[in-house]
Parts: C-alpha cells; sequence; structure tokens
C-alpha cells in the first residue's frame, strides 16, 4: 500500500513538472499571432534566462511589451 502511495505521489510530480514545462509553449503556440513569435521569444529570452521559464513574470512582461508596441503603432501615437 505504502509502495503504491508512493509511485501516485511521484506520477503526480512528474505530470506536474511536464506541464509545467509544456504549458508555456502551448500558450505561445496557439495564442501569439505567428509574425509576432520571434520578438516575443527574443524577449522571453532576455527577461528569463533560467532552464525553467518562470510562466507569469514572463507573460507579465511579454503583455507590457506588447501593449507598448500596439500603442506605438495607433493612429494617434503612443499614450502617454
Amino acid at each position: 500500500m505504502i509502495i503504491l502511495a508512493v509511485a501516485l505521489l511521484v506520477l503526480f510530480f512528474l505530470i506536474v513538472e511536464i506541464v509545467a514545462a509544456t504549458l508555456p509553449i502551448l500558450i505561445i503556440v496557439t495564442l501569439v499571432p505567428r509574425e509576432d513569435r520571434p520578438a516575443l521569444a527574443h524577449l522571453l529570452a532576455q527577461v528569463d534566462s533560467s532552464r525553467r521559464l518562470r510562466l507569469w513574470p514572463a507573460l507579465r512582461a511579454a503583455t507590457a511589451r506588447r501593449r507598448h508596441l500596439l500603442s506605438d503603432r495607433s493612429p494617434g501615437g503612443p499614450h502617454r
């Protein structure tokens, strides 16, 4: 019984690690337009140099950068 509990715990942690590793890639592939992916990849590489991407800080930085770029492209110019 104890062996089964340990095996299930190890399996749970394995699944959590796999999801944590693939979630940022899935978000980028499904939600980011194709033409913006290289710029986002470059930005994420600058923001987070660890092997494992820290999802929320990286997405907040990417969102802020995207909003900044969109405000610069708007007909009225930057809104500052």
